[in-house]
């Protein structure tokens, strides 16, 4: 694995990340030693973002995470996310997450798999999750709300009903092009001034039925190839988004660590040729 200094980008106020972050998935049925070791080589190489949720592994995430994390809790972002809705859900996940990540403190709590507005409606109901995010951030628990949704509509939704930091979204070059999913989301996000942080980049789309699967902890397909999987990531990375989070393979991490250093924007002509060589291709996700 290359050790290139990972850029960063802007998020909000004097906050850079990344481009790549580390997710939670990525760890799961790993022994600690391994995380610590992934751990130390993404910090090493620069990487300062790191995504986890309560139910990765049924919290086996979070306390590898937290543990290999310690030596650097300070010098790190730290997202997180819940499924609960209710005030009170939310409340006792985030103090669950906070013991198990070892730490007094998240930097971004999102909303997690918002899919439709009727969630929508929930969490912002009287005694919904959106008063456990916002008392939190008064004690200083939170720094920054999000959210992460897997349909436009419920991503539309979200950033119509409160002044979100940052959305965790798929943004993936054959779901645009097969699927026109993700440009009225980038698009809506940006003109609220949301930051955008994306998932799904090297998605190839979903598991084909009776396909062997190689990749126990990616509910899609993704991309194995290192050629592909750059200009994959490359697409993401210039449709204005801060970071990406890679699959949850240490092997398909590694192979995006590697790349890191050298992903610069797509050309016109570039784009244009990735895009017209989707033509056979099914999308994980449409609009």
């Amino acid at each position: 694995m290359k050790q290139t200094q990972i850029p960063r980008r802007p998020y909000r106020d004097d906050v850079e990340l990344s481009i790549l972050g580390l997710g939670g998935m990525t760890l799961v049925d790993m022994e600690q030693e391994a995380v610590d070791t992934i751990v130390v080589q993404s910090f090493e190489a620069g990487i300062n973002y790191f995504d986890v949720a309560p139910f990765y592994g049924n919290g086996e995430a979070e306390k590898s995470m937290g543990r290999a994390l310690a030596p650097f809790r300070k010098r790190v972002f730290l997202a997180c996310k819940t499924l609960e809705r209710s005030a009170s859900g939310a409340i006792a996940e985030l103090e669950q997450s906070l013991r198990r990540l070892r730490t007094d403190f998240i930097d971004l709590y999102q909303f997690h798999a918002v899919t439709d507005r009727d969630e929508v409606e929930e969490i912002f109901a009287p005694g919904g999750a959106c008063e456990a995010f916002l008392q939190a951030r008064k004690k200083g628990k939170i720094r920054y709300i999000g959210f992460s949704a897997h349909t436009v509509e419920a991503a539309l939704a979200m950033l119509d009903r409160f002044p979100f930091d940052s959305i965790l979204f798929p943004v993936n070059f054959i779901c645009c092009a097969r699927g026109n999913f993700g440009p009225q989301v980038i698009a809506r996000a940006t003109e609220l001034g949301v930051a955008r942080l994306a998932i799904k980049a090297m998605a190839h789309g979903p598991w084909r039925k009776n396909e062997k699967r190689k990749y126990p902890n990616c509910w899609y397909r993704p991309i194995e190839d290192r050629k592909l999987a750059r200009q994959a990531l490359r697409f993401t990375l210039s449709e204005d988004v801060t970071a990406a989070i890679p699959p949850g393979d240490v092997r398909l991490f590694r192979m995006a660590l590697d790349f890191a250093g050298d992903l610069p924007p797509l050309s016109p002509k570039e784009r244009e040729e990735l895009l017209v060589g989707t033509r056979r291709l099914r999308p994980l996700l449409r609009a």
